[in-house]
């Protein structure tokens, strides 16, 4: 069982970009207190010496809408998304519940550095709700389903990537197999693997045109994580 806190705190993505805690008070001092500058991306690898890259002009954009969004999360008062700080990994669809203009979103008080990402997911689920799809996912303003799911998951996947490779954020399980998922091509046997129970025709037909893909991905990762992908273990 995961035991959760609700908290309501400023996230460490604030003030600097989307530059964390981490980084120090002379840094701060230099940038006069305001926006960081956005360092060039840096490739990323795991202990099995699997490497992710991104250029530089992907993740501006993605900082954009990162920014945007945690603008909204914070100053908008209509809404309120919740964390629910709890003391075991999960995934951002982990006990995700909507509530009128509430969403509650865990994550994990151990990995401060993922809190945004939580409330990235949980915030894209509460605007469809709030009939404000088209205006935060407009590269799918009328998707329903499992492809509203994908769109949302890519967006956090992206939101992770542009932590890890920009702003050096700590390695966290569940974020970096979305992550390497998403860059790796695998993202629709990942989601189908780790929730097997919904999604189920979507599921039937992806395996149907994609008749080895399943067997594929679970090679690949194995190959990256050296464990079972989630769904699996």
């Amino acid at each position: 069982m995961i035991r959760i806190r609700a908290v309501r705190e400023r996230s460490p993505w604030r003030g600097v970009g989307v530059a964390f805690l981490l980084v120090g008070p002379a840094f701060l001092a230099a940038c006069g207190g305001g926006r960081a500058t956005m360092p060039d991306p840096r490739p990323i690898v795991i202990h099995s010496g699997a490497r992710v890259r991104a250029d530089r002009a992907r993740m501006e954009e993605v900082d954009r809408w990162v920014q945007a969004e945690q603008e909204n999360i914070e100053e908008d008062p209509t809404f309120l998304v919740r964390t629910l700080g709890g003391t075991q990994e999960v995934y951002p669809w982990d006990l995700l519940e909507i509530r009128g203009d509430t969403v509650d979103v865990p994550y994990t008080m151990a990995a401060v550095d993922t809190r945004l990402i939580y409330e990235i997911y949980g915030h894209l689920h509460l605007m469809v709700a709030m009939d404000r799809q088209a205006e935060w996912l407009p590269e799918a303003p009328e998707a329903s389903g499992y492809d509203l799911e994908r769109a949302i998951l890519v967006r956090a996947a992206d939101a992770w990537l542009l932590g890890r490779t920009v702003w050096g954020t700590s390695p966290y399980g569940p974020l970096d197999e979305l992550m390497y998922a998403n860059e790796g091509g695998h993202l629709d046997a990942f989601i189908f693997t780790a929730r097997p129970d919904q999604f189920v025709a979507e599921r039937a037909s992806w395996v149907r045109e994609n008749p080895e893909g399943m067997d594929l991905y679970r090679r690949w990762f194995l190959d990256t994580f050296r464990r079972e992908p989630p769904g699996l273990r």
